[in-house]
């Protein structure tokens, strides 16, 4: 069977469906998995061994560009069954414009009449356990609508493909000591200042490891520049790489490192599926939804009664689910 699968909009989420592609070459070897998603993620999707090619959507965030869908849509030849993984009407338009027969999705926005097979979205279940694990709905859309309602979940790790040449050319062009021990801190969290730990608890990590013996890498885009700057600055052994480096070489640099501590983001996510042992911090948000994929992760909470509120900003102003957590309790878990 040939899939069109229509990818989500982040980072986090594009590395979980990886979990979906696994189940169905797991059900059919022979299935062939055509991804259509932002053109950021095709790198990652690249690194993907289950996906036959990465299409890159013709839309900016906010945008419906219906011209630009249609015209796609029209080269879309083959596919027997499209599976939708946003929620958005604009993401079931391209498979209902190529004519795919079958066009699985959850309803929502009025787009049911787009979809041959809308499901309503509903707590999963797996055994006597009920969430709403974000990768546990994308298997279930892999699924049968029957099969759906009482699916038990047995979640594939995603595994992204390593390229160790290009991991060594990245260390050598940054200056990075290919001998040292290196641990990754990510201070970055596109969702909002609820998911991240002070940057000076991060610095004073920095510093702390780096007295143990490591090299810290300081990773994230170019939005997170002037937060590596802080936390790298008049710190010897800490470097900050933010914005100095493309999505597949960060996946080539976590597969190097001792660990990975991030917070509940998207780069946490990418580090699990490079292979990397990670520290997981989490604020507003749970892991009982969005957790590292990974048996190596070691996952800190700082319970207080009002998280997890999944705010992008903390309501009271306090932000003590991540203020509450040590840098010495992190450093533990980083040994």
């Amino acid at each position: 069977m040939k899939y069109l699968v229509v990818g989500p909009s982040w980072v986090g989420d594009m590395v979980m469906a990886q979990a979906l592609f696994k189940s169905l070459k797991q059900q059919d070897p022979e299935a062939e998995i055509d991804v259509l998603a932002p053109g950021w993620s095709l790198p990652i999707i690249a690194r993907m061994p289950e996906v036959n090619e990465g299409i890159a959507a013709p839309w900016k965030s906010g945008e419906l560009a219906l011209r630009l869908q249609w015209n796609l849509a029209r080269t879309l030849k083959g596919y027997s069954k499209a599976i939708i993984l946003p929620r958005s009407f604009k993401s079931a338009l391209i498979p209902f414009f190529a004519g795919i027969p079958v066009r699985v999705g959850f309803s929502g926005e009025g787009r049911s009449i787009l979809l041959t097979d809308a499901r309503r979205r509903h707590p999963t279940r797996n055994g006597s356990e009920i969430t709403d694990k974000t990768v546990w709905r994308y298997l279930g859309l892999g699924v049968s609508k029957a099969d759906y309602k009482t699916y038990k979940f047995d979640v594939p790790e995603p595994s992204l493909s390593i390229d160790d040449a290009n991991a060594a050319s990245v260390m050598a062009r940054l200056g990075l000591d290919p001998d040292l021990p290196a641990i990754a801190i990510c201070p970055g969290a596109e969702f909002g200042p609820a998911k991240q730990w002070p940057l000076e608890n991060h610095r004073a990590l920095a510093g702390k490891l780096v007295e143990q013996g490591f090299q810290v890498w300081v990773v994230g885009g170019p939005k997170d520049a002037e937060a590596g700057e802080q936390i790298s600055k008049g710190q010897n052994g800490v470097f900050n790489l933010c914005g100095k480096t493309r999505l597949e070489d960060t996946v080539d640099l976590f597969s190097q490192c001792r660990k990975v501590v991030s917070h509940d983001s998207g780069l946490m996510h990418v580090a699990a599926a490079a292979g990397a042992a990670v520290v997981a911090i989490y604020g507003s948000t749970s892991p009982d939804f969005t957790p590292p994929l990974t048996k190596q992760a070691a996952i800190l909470r700082h319970p207080v009664a009002c998280s997890p509120c999944f705010e992008r900003t903390c309501r009271f102003g306090h932000y003590n689910c991540l203020t509450g957590i040590s840098v010495e309790r992190v450093l533990e878990a980083c040994k």
